[in-house]
């Protein structure tokens, strides 16, 4: 029976607003973010950890030499120099954030862009124009999708989460913004290097993680956020860097070897010489593009190269209509085509060929009086000097 004084309608009212508080605050949105913080403590300075989604290991065609695996994988998941990758915040909903949030992300790309290197970041106001999208699920844990492993992400859908607040001091604030960029540019987790020669206290890692993190990790994800190695053909740097902004800190007794780091192992905080070093060489600031001539329509031009080199060539078609893109010779490439307006280049369409006895290729409808820039990077060749491309 309704209350006296007060209508039903009042009443459903009420019980509607707190189911929808309710509903958020189980969704980890900004109204329920103690719900989950209590799980570590009200210790914002704890350490909590990106969780990778798991994803299958890159294909290659049957018989492949070990040289031409190696050489894919150590550029695998990279993007051709000079792209702009666009990046978009939620607003509302589930994987809605609020303002400071968002600026402590904003802050993380210009520490990424303040190196000086060959990639662009731009914000944009919707998902669809944005290759990273960005959420702020707090039962979702802190995580992103590696390289242009984002591109596989569906129309709408998140390529990177953050699971607590970000405006706090120490190593769950800027660094994990940062960290979370460093996997969207194409870098795995540091401590999963296996140069490390790290020796884990296998037991107490589970523990640990199953204890400590919101939402509580399993042993499948502790295995592949921390006791997996990373395949040593994938790897970045031929060395170990325990400072890296990829590398988790870890407390005392979850690793045995090296002994120096039994009693723990802290990072110092934001990007270490390594990084700055690693992303320099796959993205140098000047391009590390050799400019090739303007593509015309019929005419192959060569693409002559070396593993990780770049070549960039300009199309400025005389017609509107549909054109052709190919590579052609025994090369693995990835190739990808931009639209040039003033300043700016916007995405039209890419294809690669790595790992497969195939050439890059593909078609889209160009329009007359527009300049386009094809970008083609070189991962690995069999006959060095006898690759071309060509555009009908």
């Amino acid at each position: 029976m309704a209350q006296r004084g007060r209508s039903v309608q009042t009443q459903l009212a009420e019980i509607a607003s707190r189911l929808d508080d309710l509903e958020k605050r189980l969704a980890g949105g900004i109204a329920g973010d103690e719900a989950y913080d209590t799980h570590v403590g009200a210790d914002q300075t704890a350490p909590r950890y990106c969780c990778v989604p798991a994803e299958p290991p890159r294909e290659f065609a049957a018989g492949i030499s070990d040289e031409r695996a190696r050489a894919i994988l150590s550029m695998g998941n990279k993007w051709v120099n000079g792209t702009p990758l666009r990046y978009y915040f939620y607003r509302s909903g589930r994987y809605g954030g609020n303002e400071a949030q968002s600026a402590v992300a904003r802050r993380a790309f210009d520490v990424w862009k303040n190196v000086g290197i060959g990639l662009t970041f731009t914000e944009v106001a919707t998902p669809g124009n944005a290759e990273i999208r960005i959420g702020f699920d707090h039962s979702d844990g802190s995580w992103s999708r590696i390289g242009t492993g984002v591109l596989n992400a569906g129309p709408g859908e998140r390529t990177m989460n953050f699971g607590w607040n970000l405006d706090v001091p120490g190593p769950n604030g800027l660094d994990t913004a940062i960290h979370e960029i460093g996997h969207s540019l194409g870098f795995h987790h540091e401590h999963q290097n296996p140069n490390a020669g790290i020796v884990w206290n296998t037991q107490a890692v589970y523990d640990h993680f199953a204890t400590t993190q919101s939402p509580p990790w399993d042993r499948g994800t502790t295995d592949f956020n921390i006791l997996r190695k990373i395949n040593p053909q994938s790897v970045s740097g031929s060395s170990w860097d325990p400072n890296s902004i990829m590398h988790y800190a870890f407390e005392a007794g979850l690793i045995q070897l090296p002994s120096q780091y039994q009693n723990g192992l802290r990072p110092a905080g934001g990007l270490s010489a390594g990084d700055k070093e690693v992303v320099r060489r796959f993205y140098p600031a000047d391009g590390g593009v050799v400019s090739g001539p303007q593509l015309r329509a019929g005419e192959s031009q060569f693409v002559n190269i070396g593993p990780g080199e770049q070549k960039d060539f300009a199309f400025l078609p005389t017609e509107s209509r549909r054109f052709r893109f190919q590579t052609f010779g025994e090369f693995d490439t990835v190739m990808v085509l931009f639209e040039e307006t003033g300043s700016q280049m916007t995405y039209i369409s890419g294809d690669d060929d790595s790992g497969f006895d195939r050439n890059a290729s593909f078609v889209v409808r160009l329009q007359e009086g527009r300049r386009y820039r094809l970008k083609i990077r070189l991962y690995y060749s069999t006959a060095a000097g006898h690759q071309s491309v060509m555009v009908w």
